[in-house]
């Protein structure tokens, strides 16, 4: 690898390993860019972040090229401190939705599974809800059977401590943070399991 991200469409059926567009540093106008629930990305923080904003769109960072650590707190529905900075040393899957967003309804399933699999492994898996009070995110949670916690952010205040990594109109989006909390890969739109497995193997495989 040569440092850069490597960007690569992850939402078409059957699309389980790398089809891979590398960049060159910046946007690729060769990927399309689509909107996810909240409409248009703001291209100028993705391009300063250089990543390429889409629905299904996958930005792979190796580690060379992976910026600082992310720091980010909240207070679950549950009422549980999160701190992120206290997972460091396991990756952590970070994926911002809320209930009434459709991709995040469809991918709900895939994180589901994708948790299950890999929370065994030391995977730590935290949500982000962009807009909910605890009554619509435990309905959505109850209805899809996700365990893992949520935090509320309808200031968009953990949303600004990620750094520019997730537009807050990109939802859902998923981050992957490896076990120093840099971000290592990045899906804007709806999470495909068999690709989240996939990035998720390349993590774990750093620490092997």
């Amino acid at each position: 690898m040569d440092g850069q991200p490597r960007a690569w469409s992850g939402a078409q059926p059957g699309a389980t390993r790398r089809s891979l567009l590398r960049l060159g540093g910046g946007l690729l106008g060769a990927v399309p860019l689509l909107a996810a629930c909240g409409g248009s990305s703001d291209a100028a923080s993705d391009a300063s972040a250089g990543y390429v904003s889409g629905d299904g769109v996958v930005v792979e960072i190796p580690p060379e090229g992976r910026a600082e650590p992310l720091a980010f707190q909240g207070t679950t529905y549950d009422g549980d401190d999160f701190d992120s900075t206290s997972l460091r040393g396991a990756p952590l899957v970070a994926n911002v939705w809320y209930a009434s967003c459709p991709p995040c309804r469809v991918e709900a399933p895939a994180l589901k599974a994708v948790h299950a699999e890999y929370g065994a492994q030391g995977v730590e898996f935290v949500g982000v809800n962009t807009r909910d009070k605890a009554g619509p995110a435990a309905a959505f949670e109850e209805t899809f059977g996700i365990t893992y916690p949520s935090i509320p952010d309808s200031d968009g205040a953990v949303l600004y401590s990620m750094d520019g990594m997730v537009s807050p109109n990109a939802v859902p989006t998923t981050l992957i943070l490896d076990v120093e909390g840099r971000v290592a890969a990045r899906i804007s739109g709806a999470a495909d399991q068999s690709i989240l497995e996939s990035l998720l193997d390349t993590v774990l495989a750093e620490g092997a």
